[in-house]
């Protein structure tokens, strides 16, 4: 099972070859959803022993950073270098 926990949405490293999937609009529709909603479901990040680098969830990232948000709820999750 994994554990939520929270993680500073300034602090996860977003790798560059993700950062090129970004979509404006869709972080503003996500971040309009969120504020209705909250957050539904957590990134994923997998941490390397220095910083959380993020494995899914760019736009739900970039959505709370947009809304101010400190945190984000986050899986830690054991995964491959990409």
């Amino acid at each position: 099972m994994l554990r939520v926990i929270k993680v500073p949405t300034e602090g996860v490293y977003v790798p560059t070859a993700r950062r090129k999937t970004l979509h404006p609009e869709t972080v503003r529709l996500l971040a309009e959803d969120i504020v209705e909603n909250g957050l539904k479901t957590p990134i994923q990040v997998r941490h390397d022993g220095k910083r959380h680098i993020l494995v899914e969830g760019l736009h739900r990232l970039e959505a709370m950073k947009w809304l101010g948000e400190s945190e984000i709820d986050a899986y830690l999750v054991q995964a491959r270098k990409h």
